[in-house]
């Protein structure tokens, strides 16, 4: 890689040039496989093909077809258009490249329905700099194109993304300055739920060493659920899901097709279960071949016992959805029952929350028990799982309570994104963070330390978890060691098992 203002790289497919901003060598919208599109649409991603000559790589590929994302975010101008949505982008520092460097890959989250890698949250710029190290991000298909289960199509096309991306970077990481051996993944919500995949399937074996998952989803689907939910999605558009049948819908005229089914999730409570109590009808499929068994399961059985975890969760996670479904305010004791009876795990749900939680109110109850179910409890376990496997886990809860709102989110699902890349100007910065204050900044700084210190040495800065004393790192303005804080949930949910999501009925 040479030092000039546009650094050029080879890869294995081909030169990039890039451009040096800040210290930094950065390099946007490198291709890792075809564009998923004509024959093909609905495939495992193919190698992308090698080209002639220096192809520039100054600007961010195109986002997939997707659903609109909230909060909104503020795309930069220069996105261009196109069908070349399985991209990569990498920040290096002004370094040797022989450096072999630690390298982090981000893969973001957005309900397995919408995000991209250009969303301003993501600026890998800080973490780079700070941790002095390489930081990769990509696009992979989303929503119906990469994870809609279709006749003729391979399940979690999304997760086959993932995978081609962290195969390109293993063969081509060395010429940014990286270390294919000391490769970490990062994620968030549906980017941590991929990270558990991962973790499970033997195909993504020895492309990653160390894990970082920030609120794992417990939502995974049987084959038949998903099966079920994308008849569902097609028939929005009066077809059936199958290649042949959506093959010649326009990708973006399909996802905006299907869009309505999100708003009306409570409706298919009957048949989807659980499923129906989230705003999406897309997770991760267990599908037997792809991810062959859910990744609670695989982790206890020792599948990635020689890769470090680090997981954990917010304290309040629902809370974004609270105030994103302008809900505050609005639960009573009638919707609390009937929240708690579909999602604790235990008989007489409301009477054991009630007492696990004395003096909480109904909308408290509410918020704790789609707390515990979809992100708190996943998480927990999943350090749970992977220690009992024989794997080094790390386990962390964030307490710190963003300021915005007057304090009524709390320290809610999303407030890490914007903390640990210490970027605002992104939705989730917008929402959360706002205007960074001294104390914001400080805590951002300490989010990147922790994360970039696992990343170089596995060791995060506490002790491992462990069954017996469950030790915790609160993460707030000041770092506190204590034994794993939401005993009175980890008590209501220590039989749960976190499995494949099932078909409750079926259409008729």
């Amino acid at each position: 890689m040479t030092t000039t203002e546009f650094p050029e790289t080879r890869t294995a497919t081909g030169l990039v040039r890039g451009r040096r901003e800040e210290g930094l060598a950065v390099f946007r919208g490198i291709p890792f496989a075809q564009p998923p599109v004509g024959e093909l649409r609905f495939t495992a991603p193919k190698p992308v093909e090698g080209w002639d000559g220096v192809r520039e790589a100054f600007a961010f590929g195109p986002p997939p077809p997707q659903e609109p994302m909230l909060p909104p975010t503020d795309a930069p101008a220069d996105v261009p258009a196109g069908d070349d949505w399985l991209t990569i982008n990498v920040w290096s520092p002004e370094a040797d490249p022989a450096a072999r460097r630690p390298v982090m890959v981000w893969i973001h989250g957005g309900a397995c329905k919408f995000g991209s890698a250009d969303d301003p949250t993501y600026d890998a710029s800080r973490l780079a700099r700070d941790g002095e190290l390489v930081v990769v991000t990509f696009n992979y298909r989303v929503g119906m194109e990469g994870f809609a289960q279709l006749e003729g199509a391979p399940a979690n096309r999304g997760l086959l993304d993932q995978v081609a991306a962290l195969e390109w970077v293993r063969e081509n990481i060395a010429a940014f300055g990286g270390d294919p051996n000391q490769v970490t993944l990062f994620g968030e919500s549906a980017g941590a739920a991929t990270i558990a995949a991962l973790m499970a399937m033997p195909r993504a074996r020895g492309l990653f060493s160390r894990a970082i998952a920030q609120s794992v989803p417990g939502t995974f689907l049987s084959p038949e659920l998903a099966a079920d939910i994308a008849g569902v999605l097609a028939g929005e558009l009066g077809l059936g899901p199958t290649v042949s049948g959506l093959a010649g819908v326009d990708p973006h005229k399909l996802a905006a097709g299907v869009a309505a089914v999100s708003t009306r999730m409570p409706q298919y409570a009957g048949r989807w279960g659980t499923l129906a109590h989230t705003p999406t009808a897309y997770a991760h499929v267990i599908d037997g071949d792809v991810l062959p068994v859910a990744p609670w399961q695989a982790l206890a059985e020792g599948a990635a016992r020689e890769v470090d975890l680090l997981v954990g969760h917010t304290r309040d996670e629902f809370r974004t959805f609270l105030g994103l479904g302008g809900l505050f305010g609005q639960i009573g004791d009638d919707l609390a029952a009937m929240a708690l009876n579909a999602l604790a795990p235990v008989p007489d749900a409301v009477q054991a929350y009630r007492a696990a939680y004395p003096g909480v109110s109904a909308e408290g109850l509410f918020e704790l028990v789609h707390s515990d179910w979809l992100f708190r409890m996943p998480s927990l376990h999943l350090a749970q799982a992977h220690a009992a496997g024989g794997g080094r886990a790390h386990l962390y809860e964030i307490t710190w309570s963003t300021p915005v709102s007057g304090g009524a989110l709390g320290a809610c699902h999303g407030v890490d994104l914007p903390l640990v890349f210490g970027s605002y100007s992104g939705g989730f910065g917008q929402l959360l963070i706002g205007e960074p204050t001294p104390e914001t900044e400080a805590l951002s700084s300490r989010f990147r330390s922790i994360w970039t210190t696992f990343a170089a040495t596995g060791d995060p800065g506490w002790p491992a978890y462990d069954a017996e004393s469950r030790l915790t790192q609160l993460i707030d303005t000041d770092l506190t060691v204590t034994r794993y804080p939401e005993e009175a949930s980890h008590r209501l949910w220590q039989n749960h098992t976190f499995a494949a999501l099932p078909l409750v009925a079926d259409a008729g």
